[in-house]
């Protein structure tokens, strides 16, 4: 008797808080207030998790006193599925992780496009362009602008190596992208003028308070079109690289019951 309440005591003065027979100890509150926190602020914020606490034990405590056994029972073994599905689901990605090849070749994506080339139909535009946003009254605008619309390898270098002059810019027109992204990104462009973004090879010139875009359109391609593979392809590395993943649990799985079955450690009792 005197040894029960010793225990019973122990737990109190170690404890921050009781909900009938549970304890909230000092370790449950460890690293919960920020470094730097006042006073205040760490009184109220542990005071708002006791508090917190306090209600889902009381509310976990109303449960197991209402509940059916048949309930109860119920959820146990939801638990118990659901702790094994994380323990599981760590285990496998740590395994596959180790083990799965993440490298997708060229030719290996290409492969997949060209069986697969009905589902990466576009849903919306994407364009091939370059720009620059300039001040017009810029020393040598006229210069900029020729150069711009050349483009050629040394036209290319000079406009890179004065690139800090430009208010914004994006001279890489090798790489396709998203209509909506450039609407975004330019503030000149509006609902009037947006169809002179999807016309090929075309130069656009539009102003605003702040200056004067200069646009060449290198190449466009509309919804419905097929997307072309260097714009998919990190889109198929993925698939590529999960369907792996998959082929990799099964065999896995396979062979993890194989060996349990050779070394005696799994038996199915007729």
């Amino acid at each position: 008797m005197v040894s029960c309440d010793y225990f019973n005591k122990s737990e109190e003065i170690d404890a921050l808080a009781r909900v009938n027979t549970s304890y909230l100890y000092y370790d449950d509150i460890d690293g919960l207030v920020p470094e730097g926190a006042t006073k205040a602020d760490s009184t109220l914020i542990v005071h708002n998790f006791i508090n917190r606490w306090a209600t889902q034990q009381l509310l976990v405590d109303g449960a197991m006193l209402n509940l059916s056994q048949k309930k109860q029972d119920a959820f146990n073994k939801l638990i118990l599925q659901y702790k094994n599905d994380l323990y599981i689901k760590a285990y496998v990605e740590a395994l596959v992780k180790r083990s799965v090849d993440t490298i997708v070749t060229y030719d290996e994506a290409d492969n997949y496009y060209k069986s697969n080339k009905e589902v990466f139909k576009l849903n919306e535009e994407l364009i091939k362009f370059r720009y620059i946003h300039v001040d017009e009254n810029i020393i040598d605008y006229n210069d900029i602008e020729e150069r711009f619309q050349r483009y050629d390898e040394q036209d290319k270098i000079l406009l890179d190596s004065i690139s800090i002059q430009f208010k914004s810019y994006s001279l890489n027109d090798s790489i396709w992208i998203k209509l909506s992204q450039v609407i975004n990104k330019i503030p000149a462009v509006n609902s009037e003028n947006k169809k002179e973004l999807l016309k090929k090879s075309n130069f656009i010139q539009l102003k605003d308070s702040l200056g004067v875009y200069l646009m060449q359109i290198n190449d466009v391609l509309l919804r419905n079109n097929t997307a072309p593979l260097e714009y998919v392809k990190p889109t198929i590395d993925q698939i590529v690289i999960n369907k792996r993943k998959l082929e990799l649990i099964k065999e896995l799985e396979k062979d993890i019951t194989k060996d349990a079955i050779k070394n005696k450690q799994f038996e199915i009792y007729k």
